[in-house]
Protein backbone atom coordinates (compact mmCIF):
# COMPACT_ATOMS: atom_id res chain seq x y z
CA UNK A 1 0.00 0.00 0.00
CA UNK A 2 1.45 3.38 -0.96
CA UNK A 3 2.28 5.88 1.73
CA UNK A 4 -0.55 8.38 2.23
CA UNK A 5 0.24 11.89 1.11
CA UNK A 6 0.42 14.68 3.64
CA UNK A 7 -1.86 17.68 3.51
CA UNK A 8 -5.40 18.23 2.33
CA UNK A 9 -7.01 16.01 -0.29
CA UNK A 10 -7.80 17.26 -3.74
CA UNK A 11 -11.57 17.48 -4.13
CA UNK A 12 -14.13 16.33 -1.58
CA UNK A 13 -13.36 12.60 -1.26
CA UNK A 14 -10.64 10.06 -2.01
CA UNK A 15 -12.50 8.90 -5.11
CA UNK A 16 -12.77 12.47 -6.35
CA UNK A 17 -9.03 12.91 -5.81
CA UNK A 18 -8.27 9.76 -7.83
CA UNK A 19 -10.40 11.00 -10.71
CA UNK A 20 -8.73 14.42 -10.67
CA UNK A 21 -5.24 12.87 -10.83
CA UNK A 22 -6.34 10.44 -13.58
CA UNK A 23 -7.67 13.30 -15.72
CA UNK A 24 -4.50 15.35 -15.15
CA UNK A 25 -2.31 12.38 -16.14
CA UNK A 26 -4.36 11.80 -19.28
CA UNK A 27 -3.99 15.46 -20.29
CA UNK A 28 -0.25 15.39 -19.54
CA UNK A 29 0.37 12.31 -21.72
CA UNK A 30 -1.84 13.71 -24.50
CA UNK A 31 -0.37 17.22 -24.68
CA UNK A 32 3.09 16.79 -23.13
CA UNK A 33 2.69 19.77 -20.81
CA UNK A 34 -0.18 21.32 -18.81
CA UNK A 35 -0.69 24.36 -16.58
CA UNK A 36 -2.23 23.70 -13.19
CA UNK A 37 -1.84 24.73 -9.59
CA UNK A 38 1.41 23.96 -7.84
CA UNK A 39 -0.30 21.65 -5.34
CA UNK A 40 -1.93 19.55 -8.09
CA UNK A 41 1.34 19.42 -10.04
CA UNK A 42 3.24 18.07 -7.02
CA UNK A 43 0.54 15.42 -6.44
CA UNK A 44 0.47 14.48 -10.15
CA UNK A 45 4.23 13.94 -10.55
CA UNK A 46 4.55 10.55 -8.72
CA UNK A 47 1.37 9.22 -10.36
CA UNK A 48 2.51 10.10 -13.89
CA UNK A 49 6.05 8.79 -13.41
CA UNK A 50 4.75 5.50 -12.02
CA UNK A 51 2.55 5.07 -15.09
CA UNK A 52 5.55 5.76 -17.36
CA UNK A 53 7.55 3.11 -15.51
CA UNK A 54 4.77 0.57 -16.17
CA UNK A 55 4.71 1.62 -19.82
CA UNK A 56 8.47 0.98 -20.11
CA UNK A 57 7.84 -2.67 -19.19
CA UNK A 58 5.56 -2.97 -22.24
CA UNK A 59 3.84 -6.24 -21.30
CA UNK A 60 0.11 -6.93 -21.18
CA UNK A 61 -0.14 -6.80 -17.42
CA UNK A 62 1.46 -3.34 -17.38
CA UNK A 63 -0.94 -2.14 -20.09
CA UNK A 64 -3.98 -3.36 -18.15
CA UNK A 65 -2.67 -1.70 -14.98
CA UNK A 66 -2.31 1.64 -16.79
CA UNK A 67 -5.83 1.28 -18.25
CA UNK A 68 -7.22 1.23 -14.72
CA UNK A 69 -6.00 4.82 -14.28
CA UNK A 70 -6.00 6.26 -17.82
CA UNK A 71 -9.18 5.03 -19.45
CA UNK A 72 -8.50 6.56 -22.88
CA UNK A 73 -7.05 3.76 -25.00
CA UNK A 74 -5.63 6.19 -27.55
CA UNK A 75 -3.59 7.96 -24.83
CA UNK A 76 -2.45 4.58 -23.45
CA UNK A 77 -1.31 3.54 -26.91
CA UNK A 78 0.59 6.81 -27.28
CA UNK A 79 2.16 6.28 -23.85
CA UNK A 80 3.40 2.76 -24.69
CA UNK A 81 4.53 3.40 -28.25
CA UNK A 82 5.88 6.98 -28.21
CA UNK A 83 6.55 8.25 -24.68
CA UNK A 84 7.95 5.14 -22.95
CA UNK A 85 10.65 4.39 -25.59
CA UNK A 86 12.01 7.93 -25.22
CA UNK A 87 12.68 7.27 -21.52
CA UNK A 88 14.29 3.85 -21.98
CA UNK A 89 17.72 5.14 -20.91
CA UNK A 90 16.43 7.38 -18.11
CA UNK A 91 15.91 5.99 -14.61
CA UNK A 92 13.25 8.27 -13.17
CA UNK A 93 12.82 12.01 -13.39
CA UNK A 94 10.44 11.96 -16.32
CA UNK A 95 8.67 15.22 -15.48
CA UNK A 96 9.63 18.79 -14.65
CA UNK A 97 7.68 21.39 -12.62
CA UNK A 98 8.20 25.10 -13.28
CA UNK A 99 6.54 27.81 -11.19
CA UNK A 100 4.92 30.62 -13.17
CA UNK A 101 3.51 32.88 -10.46
CA UNK A 102 0.12 33.40 -8.87
CA UNK A 103 -3.17 33.12 -10.71
CA UNK A 104 -5.41 36.13 -11.14
CA UNK A 105 -8.55 36.08 -9.10
CA UNK A 106 -7.73 33.76 -6.20
CA UNK A 107 -3.93 34.31 -6.21
CA UNK A 108 -3.27 30.56 -6.29
CA UNK A 109 0.31 29.46 -7.02
CA UNK A 110 0.46 28.17 -10.60
CA UNK A 111 3.02 25.86 -12.22
CA UNK A 112 3.73 24.11 -15.49
CA UNK A 113 4.32 20.34 -15.42
CA UNK A 114 5.79 18.81 -18.55
CA UNK A 115 7.48 15.66 -19.77
CA UNK A 116 11.27 15.79 -20.11
CA UNK A 117 11.50 14.64 -23.74
CA UNK A 118 14.34 14.98 -26.22
CA UNK A 119 16.94 15.92 -23.59
CA UNK A 120 20.23 14.04 -23.19
CA UNK A 121 20.59 11.82 -20.18
CA UNK A 122 23.21 12.93 -17.67
CA UNK A 123 26.39 10.90 -17.86
CA UNK A 124 26.97 8.36 -15.13
CA UNK A 125 29.77 8.94 -12.62
CA UNK A 126 33.24 8.39 -14.05
CA UNK A 127 34.18 6.00 -11.28
CA UNK A 128 31.49 3.50 -12.19
CA UNK A 129 32.20 3.90 -15.88
CA UNK A 130 35.88 3.21 -15.39
CA UNK A 131 35.13 0.12 -13.37
CA UNK A 132 32.69 -1.13 -15.99
CA UNK A 133 35.28 -0.55 -18.74
CA UNK A 134 38.13 -2.01 -16.71
CA UNK A 135 36.45 -5.36 -16.14
CA UNK A 136 36.26 -6.38 -19.85
CA UNK A 137 39.77 -5.03 -20.44
CA UNK A 138 41.12 -7.00 -17.48
CA UNK A 139 39.34 -10.14 -18.65
CA UNK A 140 40.81 -9.76 -22.15
CA UNK A 141 44.30 -9.17 -20.77
CA UNK A 142 44.01 -12.23 -18.51
CA UNK A 143 42.88 -14.38 -21.42
CA UNK A 144 45.81 -13.16 -23.55
CA UNK A 145 48.31 -13.82 -20.77
CA UNK A 146 46.90 -17.31 -20.25
CA UNK A 147 47.15 -18.06 -23.95
CA UNK A 148 50.79 -16.89 -24.04
CA UNK A 149 51.73 -18.75 -20.85
CA UNK A 150 50.43 -22.07 -22.20
CA UNK A 151 52.42 -22.83 -25.37
CA UNK A 152 51.77 -25.96 -27.35
CA UNK A 153 54.30 -28.46 -25.92
CA UNK A 154 55.09 -31.89 -27.35
CA UNK A 155 54.49 -35.01 -25.22
CA UNK A 156 58.26 -35.69 -25.03
CA UNK A 157 58.95 -32.22 -23.62
CA UNK A 158 56.48 -32.63 -20.72
CA UNK A 159 59.11 -33.89 -18.17
CA UNK A 160 61.47 -31.08 -19.15
CA UNK A 161 58.68 -28.55 -18.65
CA UNK A 162 57.99 -29.98 -15.20
CA UNK A 163 61.59 -29.36 -14.06
CA UNK A 164 61.35 -25.52 -14.04
CA UNK A 165 58.17 -25.82 -11.99
CA UNK A 166 60.10 -27.74 -9.35
CA UNK A 167 62.94 -25.21 -9.34
CA UNK A 168 61.00 -22.44 -7.57
CA UNK A 169 59.84 -24.96 -4.95
CA UNK A 170 63.46 -25.98 -4.30
CA UNK A 171 64.59 -22.37 -4.30
CA UNK A 172 62.03 -21.45 -1.67
CA UNK A 173 63.82 -23.33 1.21
CA UNK A 174 67.16 -21.80 0.12
CA UNK A 175 65.66 -18.33 0.27
CA UNK A 176 64.16 -19.10 3.67
CA UNK A 177 67.56 -20.35 4.94
CA UNK A 178 69.27 -17.20 3.65
CA UNK A 179 66.69 -15.06 5.38
CA UNK A 180 67.22 -17.00 8.64
CA UNK A 181 71.01 -16.64 8.38
CA UNK A 182 70.77 -12.92 7.69
CA UNK A 183 68.41 -12.56 10.65
CA UNK A 184 70.83 -14.45 12.92
CA UNK A 185 73.77 -12.32 11.72
CA UNK A 186 71.84 -9.16 12.42
CA UNK A 187 70.89 -10.42 15.89
CA UNK A 188 74.49 -11.37 16.70
CA UNK A 189 75.78 -8.02 15.47
CA UNK A 190 73.25 -6.21 17.63
CA UNK A 191 74.24 -8.37 20.65
CA UNK A 192 77.97 -7.61 20.08
CA UNK A 193 77.25 -3.90 19.83
CA UNK A 194 75.24 -4.04 23.06
CA UNK A 195 78.08 -5.90 24.85
CA UNK A 196 80.66 -3.41 23.61
CA UNK A 197 78.50 -0.53 24.79
CA UNK A 198 78.16 -2.14 28.24
CA UNK A 199 81.95 -2.77 28.47
CA UNK A 200 82.74 0.80 27.49
CA UNK A 201 80.27 2.10 30.06
CA UNK A 202 81.83 -0.07 32.79
CA UNK A 203 85.36 1.04 31.78
CA UNK A 204 84.29 4.67 31.95
CA UNK A 205 82.80 4.11 35.42
CA UNK A 206 86.00 2.37 36.60
CA UNK A 207 88.19 5.17 35.26
CA UNK A 208 86.09 7.75 37.03
CA UNK A 209 86.36 5.78 40.32
CA UNK A 210 90.20 5.52 39.97
CA UNK A 211 90.49 9.23 39.27
CA UNK A 212 88.43 10.06 42.36
CA UNK A 213 90.56 7.69 44.49
CA UNK A 214 93.79 9.30 43.24
CA UNK A 215 92.44 12.75 43.99
CA UNK A 216 91.52 11.66 47.53
CA UNK A 217 95.00 10.13 48.08
CA UNK A 218 96.68 13.30 46.87
CA UNK A 219 94.54 15.41 49.20
CA UNK A 220 95.41 13.18 52.16
CA UNK A 221 99.15 13.30 51.33
CA UNK A 222 99.04 17.08 51.11
CA UNK A 223 97.25 17.30 54.46
CA UNK A 224 99.86 14.99 56.08
CA UNK A 225 102.73 17.01 54.66
CA UNK A 226 101.25 20.24 55.99
CA UNK A 227 100.83 18.64 59.44
CA UNK A 228 104.46 17.45 59.44
CA UNK A 229 105.70 20.89 58.40
CA UNK A 230 103.70 22.54 61.24
CA UNK A 231 105.07 20.05 63.78
CA UNK A 232 108.65 20.62 62.64
CA UNK A 233 108.18 24.39 62.84
CA UNK A 234 106.86 24.11 66.38
CA UNK A 235 109.78 21.87 67.37
CA UNK A 236 112.33 24.27 65.91
CA UNK A 237 110.70 27.22 67.72
CA UNK A 238 110.84 25.40 71.03
CA UNK A 239 114.40 24.35 70.46
CA UNK A 240 115.40 27.95 69.70
CA UNK A 241 113.73 29.17 72.85
CA UNK A 242 115.39 26.57 74.99
CA UNK A 243 118.75 27.22 73.38
CA UNK A 244 118.43 30.93 74.02
CA UNK A 245 117.68 30.34 77.67
CA UNK A 246 120.74 28.09 78.09
CA UNK A 247 123.06 30.68 76.52
CA UNK A 248 121.79 33.42 78.85
CA UNK A 249 122.74 31.60 82.02
CA UNK A 250 126.47 31.00 81.18
CA UNK A 251 126.90 34.65 80.12
CA UNK A 252 125.49 35.89 83.36
CA UNK A 253 127.84 33.55 85.27
CA UNK A 254 130.88 35.01 83.44
CA UNK A 255 129.85 38.58 84.26
CA UNK A 256 129.50 37.66 87.92
CA UNK A 257 132.91 36.06 87.90
CA UNK A 258 134.49 39.11 86.26
CA UNK A 259 132.85 41.40 88.84
CA UNK A 260 134.18 39.29 91.69
CA UNK A 261 137.65 39.33 90.14
CA UNK A 262 137.68 43.14 89.85
CA UNK A 263 136.57 43.40 93.50
CA UNK A 264 139.45 41.14 94.53
CA UNK A 265 141.95 43.26 92.63
CA UNK A 266 140.74 46.47 94.24
CA UNK A 267 140.99 44.91 97.58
Amino acid sequence: MPTPTKGHRLGGSPAHERHILANLATALFQHGRIITTEAKARRLRPVAERLITFAKRGDLHARRHVLTVVTDQGVVHQLFTEIAPEFSERDGGYTRITKIGPRKGDNAAMAVIELVRGEPVAAKPRRRTRRAEARPAAAAAAATATAIAQPEAAPDEAPEAAAPDEAPEAAAPDEAAELDESTEVDDSAEADEADEADDSAEADDGAEVDDSAEVDDRAEVDDGAEVDDGAEADDSAEAGASGGAGDAHPGEAKIVDEADAERDQDA
